[in-house]
């Protein structure tokens, strides 16, 4: 999944999306710290493309975004809404293509706003960015294109605590960032970084009322953060490929961001630092069993404030998870197999 897919819904309970050949499945709680329903078909029958995209709304809906088949040679773009985990989500409901046909041209991600309303982005054939956006009545407006040139795969969509959408893309050489500059506006193209990125790496996630940040590694290695309108800092060596998972939590009474990875010996390494204090530093404390090469970590606090940690490989369907304990510092629990 693009995005975050280990979610807190409205009603406080923790669910897990994950594709499974050409279906998107999703397993829940039944209550804090207790069984899991079984992995359940979201949206219907309708067979997908890898890789779908998850966001979730203030109001704790999980959207979901995935290609599909149309013809052959061709694919078009669903969308569906999950109110709560433990029931049926609505049918997939058909948006389109970008450029009104042709096959896929990118990794979708998606950004819900303050009002509800699933944002849509998906790079296009022409090599720029295009979103599709939904009406708070109902319905979805036109296709637009935000404009963007050799946009490379993996955009990172992230909601502000203001409510609006935002979304970071990498080019060669460098990301793009558009922002929103009132409710329901179009996101606008703000500012050009120029720095070296690997390309899948990036995450966002909101961290103060006004800002951003992005998280990213660069082609040394090094895992860096970025607010637009700052120099990026260089946080620590990235513990492993691919992007890191972010989450805000309170540890020990203040307010901290906490980074997660699957490392390069396997197992999951975790750092924090005071948020949007990157000059106080971090290092990696790796916890738990040895994981598959595709597992991948995402993090989530609970009804109770406490953090929770999930890994899921899409080889084996192993889902583990742990909790923070209730005690100083960032013990945790054991992992157990969900």
């Amino acid at each position: 999944m693009n995005g975050d897919w280990l979610i807190r819904g409205r009603d406080g309970r923790l669910s897990v999306y994950q594709q499974s050949g050409d279906a998107v499945l999703c397993r829940a709680e039944h209550g804090p710290d207790g069984a899991w329903t079984g992995p359940r078909t979201v949206g219907g029958d309708q067979k997908l493309h890898p890789v779908p995209a998850v966001g979730r709304g203030a109001d704790g809906y999980a959207h979901l975004v995935a290609w599909r088949p149309t013809a052959k040679g061709e694919s078009g773009l669903v969308h569906t809404t999950h109110f709560r985990a433990r029931l049926a989500a609505l049918d997939w409901n058909p948006l389109g293509h970008p450029n009104k046909k042709g096959d896929r041209t990118g990794t979708p991600a998606v950004a819900v706003d303050a009002q509800g309303r699933a944002h849509v982005f998906v790079r296009n054939a022409g090599g720029g960015v295009s979103l599709l956006a939904q009406k708070e009545n109902g319905g979805w407006e036109p296709w637009r294109d935000l404009k963007g040139k050799d946009v490379q795969d993996g955009l990172a969509a992230v909601t502000g605590e203001s409510g609006r959408v935002e979304l970071y893309a990498a080019v060669p050489g460098g990301i793009l960032h558009w922002n929103q500059e009132a409710p329901g506006g179009p996101p606008v193209l703000r500012e050009t970084l120029e720095t070296p990125v690997r390309p899948g790496t990036l995450s966002a996630l909101a961290t103060s009322p006004d800002r951003t940040t992005l998280f990213y590694t660069d082609t040394s290695g090094d895992l860096r953060a970025w607010r637009p309108g700052t120099e990026p800092a260089t946080l620590l060596p990235s513990a492993g490929p691919g992007p890191v998972s972010a989450v805000r939590c309170e540890l020990d009474g203040h307010d901290c961001t906490l980074l997660a990875q699957r490392s390069a010996s396997g197992r999951v390494a975790f750092a924090a630092y005071p948020t949007e204090l990157e000059s106080a530093g971090a290092w990696w404390t790796e916890s738990g069993p040895q994981l598959p090469l595709d597992a991948r970590v995402c993090l989530a606090v609970d009804e109770d404030d406490r953090v929770v940690a999930a890994t899921l490989s899409p080889s084996t369907g192993r889902l583990l998870l742990t909790r923070r304990k209730a005690e100083p510092g960032l013990a945790l629990e054991a992992w157990r197999q969900v």
